[in-house]
Protein backbone atom coordinates (compact mmCIF):
# COMPACT_ATOMS: atom_id res chain seq x y z
CA UNK A 1 0.00 0.00 0.00
CA UNK A 2 1.42 2.98 -1.30
CA UNK A 3 1.16 5.49 1.83
CA UNK A 4 2.59 7.79 4.07
CA UNK A 5 2.34 10.02 7.46
CA UNK A 6 4.65 12.92 8.51
CA UNK A 7 4.67 15.55 11.29
CA UNK A 8 6.22 18.49 10.84
CA UNK A 9 6.63 21.00 13.82
CA UNK A 10 8.06 24.02 13.87
CA UNK A 11 7.45 27.94 15.31
CA UNK A 12 5.03 28.76 12.86
CA UNK A 13 2.96 25.62 12.39
CA UNK A 14 2.38 22.34 13.42
CA UNK A 15 1.28 19.98 11.05
CA UNK A 16 -0.32 16.16 10.59
CA UNK A 17 -0.83 14.48 7.66
CA UNK A 18 -1.52 11.52 6.31
CA UNK A 19 -1.92 10.83 2.36
CA UNK A 20 -2.75 7.12 0.94
CA UNK A 21 -2.27 6.59 -2.82
CA UNK A 22 -4.31 3.19 -3.07
CA UNK A 23 -7.20 3.60 -0.99
CA UNK A 24 -9.53 6.58 -0.92
CA UNK A 25 -11.92 7.21 1.21
CA UNK A 26 -13.33 10.59 2.46
CA UNK A 27 -10.25 13.11 3.16
CA UNK A 28 -10.65 15.41 6.77
CA UNK A 29 -9.03 18.15 6.08
CA UNK A 30 -8.29 21.14 8.84
CA UNK A 31 -6.06 23.70 8.16
CA UNK A 32 -6.78 26.50 10.00
CA UNK A 33 -7.91 28.09 6.68
CA UNK A 34 -11.06 27.66 5.29
CA UNK A 35 -10.40 27.97 1.81
CA UNK A 36 -7.70 25.93 1.63
CA UNK A 37 -9.64 23.01 3.33
CA UNK A 38 -12.32 23.23 0.49
CA UNK A 39 -9.57 22.99 -2.11
CA UNK A 40 -7.43 20.44 -0.62
CA UNK A 41 -10.78 18.67 0.17
CA UNK A 42 -11.40 18.97 -4.19
CA UNK A 43 -7.75 17.64 -4.73
CA UNK A 44 -8.33 14.49 -2.68
CA UNK A 45 -11.79 13.52 -4.25
CA UNK A 46 -10.42 14.32 -8.03
CA UNK A 47 -6.91 12.67 -7.21
CA UNK A 48 -8.85 9.60 -5.89
CA UNK A 49 -6.43 9.67 -2.70
CA UNK A 50 -6.79 9.47 0.78
CA UNK A 51 -5.67 13.25 2.75
CA UNK A 52 -6.22 13.44 6.36
CA UNK A 53 -4.31 16.82 7.52
CA UNK A 54 -4.63 18.77 10.74
CA UNK A 55 -2.76 21.72 11.31
CA UNK A 56 -2.22 24.84 14.02
CA UNK A 57 -0.50 27.53 12.17
CA UNK A 58 0.21 31.22 12.76
CA UNK A 59 -2.83 32.36 11.00
CA UNK A 60 -3.47 35.23 13.03
CA UNK A 61 -0.30 36.95 11.02
CA UNK A 62 -1.63 35.61 7.69
CA UNK A 63 -1.82 32.38 5.90
CA UNK A 64 1.20 32.63 4.52
CA UNK A 65 3.20 29.86 6.74
CA UNK A 66 0.13 27.28 6.60
CA UNK A 67 -0.21 27.18 3.45
CA UNK A 68 3.70 26.98 3.11
CA UNK A 69 3.95 24.09 5.42
CA UNK A 70 1.21 22.08 4.07
CA UNK A 71 2.70 22.60 0.53
CA UNK A 72 5.94 21.13 1.64
CA UNK A 73 4.47 17.67 4.37
CA UNK A 74 2.38 17.29 1.42
CA UNK A 75 5.08 17.06 -0.87
CA UNK A 76 6.91 15.01 1.64
CA UNK A 77 4.39 12.64 1.74
CA UNK A 78 3.88 12.07 -1.94
CA UNK A 79 8.22 11.45 -1.91
CA UNK A 80 7.14 8.93 0.26
CA UNK A 81 4.29 7.12 -0.29
CA UNK A 82 5.94 6.60 -3.89
CA UNK A 83 9.17 5.28 -2.85
CA UNK A 84 11.76 4.34 -6.02
CA UNK A 85 8.87 5.09 -8.43
CA UNK A 86 8.37 1.65 -9.57
CA UNK A 87 5.45 0.71 -12.16
CA UNK A 88 4.18 4.62 -12.09
CA UNK A 89 3.39 6.12 -15.49
CA UNK A 90 5.34 8.83 -14.54
CA UNK A 91 4.10 11.40 -16.81
CA UNK A 92 0.38 13.61 -16.28
CA UNK A 93 -1.52 15.93 -17.79
CA UNK A 94 -5.20 17.25 -17.50
CA UNK A 95 -7.37 20.30 -19.20
CA UNK A 96 -9.59 21.50 -16.39
CA UNK A 97 -12.59 23.69 -17.28
CA UNK A 98 -14.01 25.44 -14.05
CA UNK A 99 -17.31 27.38 -15.40
CA UNK A 100 -15.29 30.60 -17.00
CA UNK A 101 -11.66 29.40 -16.06
CA UNK A 102 -9.70 26.84 -17.91
CA UNK A 103 -6.57 25.61 -16.25
CA UNK A 104 -3.87 23.23 -17.87
CA UNK A 105 -1.35 21.38 -15.75
CA UNK A 106 1.32 18.68 -16.41
CA UNK A 107 3.81 16.81 -14.06
CA UNK A 108 6.48 14.68 -14.71
CA UNK A 109 7.34 12.83 -11.83
CA UNK A 110 11.50 13.77 -12.45
CA UNK A 111 12.84 14.09 -8.81
CA UNK A 112 14.48 17.42 -9.92
CA UNK A 113 11.32 19.92 -7.93
CA UNK A 114 10.37 22.77 -9.73
CA UNK A 115 7.28 25.03 -10.65
CA UNK A 116 6.61 26.40 -13.93
CA UNK A 117 3.60 29.19 -12.96
CA UNK A 118 1.53 30.80 -15.14
CA UNK A 119 -1.07 31.78 -13.59
CA UNK A 120 -2.64 35.90 -12.92
CA UNK A 121 -5.29 35.87 -10.91
CA UNK A 122 -7.36 38.83 -11.55
CA UNK A 123 -8.44 39.78 -7.47
CA UNK A 124 -5.54 39.75 -4.37
CA UNK A 125 -7.97 38.07 -2.67
CA UNK A 126 -10.30 35.15 -2.58
CA UNK A 127 -12.18 35.40 0.69
CA UNK A 128 -9.45 36.65 2.96
CA UNK A 129 -7.11 34.47 1.23
CA UNK A 130 -4.18 36.69 -0.61
CA UNK A 131 -4.16 34.43 -3.68
CA UNK A 132 -0.17 34.94 -4.13
CA UNK A 133 0.28 32.38 -1.44
CA UNK A 134 -1.62 29.66 -4.31
CA UNK A 135 2.36 29.78 -5.81
CA UNK A 136 3.59 29.62 -2.06
CA UNK A 137 1.80 26.32 -1.72
CA UNK A 138 2.69 24.38 -5.26
CA UNK A 139 6.28 25.42 -5.23
CA UNK A 140 6.84 24.14 -1.93
CA UNK A 141 4.45 20.70 -3.01
CA UNK A 142 6.67 20.76 -6.11
CA UNK A 143 10.19 21.31 -4.62
CA UNK A 144 9.72 18.34 -1.64
CA UNK A 145 7.95 16.03 -3.65
CA UNK A 146 10.16 16.19 -6.61
CA UNK A 147 8.39 17.18 -9.31
CA UNK A 148 8.39 18.92 -12.70
CA UNK A 149 5.36 20.73 -11.99
CA UNK A 150 3.75 22.80 -15.25
CA UNK A 151 0.49 24.56 -14.63
CA UNK A 152 -0.87 27.02 -16.94
CA UNK A 153 -4.11 29.34 -16.86
CA UNK A 154 -5.74 29.53 -20.24
CA UNK A 155 -8.99 31.79 -19.45
CA UNK A 156 -10.87 32.98 -16.31
CA UNK A 157 -11.97 35.95 -14.47
CA UNK A 158 -13.01 34.43 -11.26
CA UNK A 159 -10.46 33.72 -8.78
CA UNK A 160 -12.58 31.19 -7.05
CA UNK A 161 -13.04 29.29 -10.33
CA UNK A 162 -9.20 29.76 -11.26
CA UNK A 163 -8.05 28.35 -7.90
CA UNK A 164 -10.29 25.59 -8.03
CA UNK A 165 -9.85 24.45 -11.33
CA UNK A 166 -5.83 24.66 -10.48
CA UNK A 167 -6.75 22.16 -7.51
CA UNK A 168 -8.72 19.92 -9.78
CA UNK A 169 -6.45 19.80 -12.76
CA UNK A 170 -3.22 18.82 -10.81
CA UNK A 171 -4.89 16.21 -8.50
CA UNK A 172 -6.30 14.90 -11.99
CA UNK A 173 -3.08 15.03 -13.81
CA UNK A 174 -1.41 13.79 -10.68
CA UNK A 175 -3.42 10.67 -10.63
CA UNK A 176 -2.74 9.69 -13.81
CA UNK A 177 1.50 10.17 -13.15
CA UNK A 178 1.15 8.34 -9.87
CA UNK A 179 -0.68 5.17 -11.81
CA UNK A 180 0.82 1.79 -11.68
CA UNK A 181 1.06 0.90 -15.88
CA UNK A 182 1.16 -3.01 -16.01
CA UNK A 183 2.74 -2.82 -18.48
CA UNK A 184 5.51 -1.75 -16.52
CA UNK A 185 5.80 -4.08 -14.44
CA UNK A 186 8.66 -3.31 -11.61
CA UNK A 187 10.34 -1.20 -13.96
CA UNK A 188 11.60 2.37 -12.85
CA UNK A 189 10.18 4.69 -15.61
CA UNK A 190 13.61 6.00 -16.62
CA UNK A 191 16.27 4.94 -18.64
CA UNK A 192 18.84 5.88 -16.02
CA UNK A 193 17.30 3.34 -13.96
CA UNK A 194 16.56 5.51 -11.12
CA UNK A 195 14.49 8.93 -10.41
CA UNK A 196 15.86 10.79 -7.53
Amino acid sequence: MREAEIKRTTKETDIRLFLSLDDYQESDIETGVGFLDHMLTLFAAHGRITLMVACTGDTQVDAHHTMEDIGIVLGQALQEALEDKRGIVRYGSFLLPMDEALVQTAIDISGRGMLVWNVDFPTEKVGTLDTELFEEFFTAFARSAGLTLHIRMLDGKNSHHIAEAIFKSVARALAEAIRIDPRRGNEIPSTKGLIE
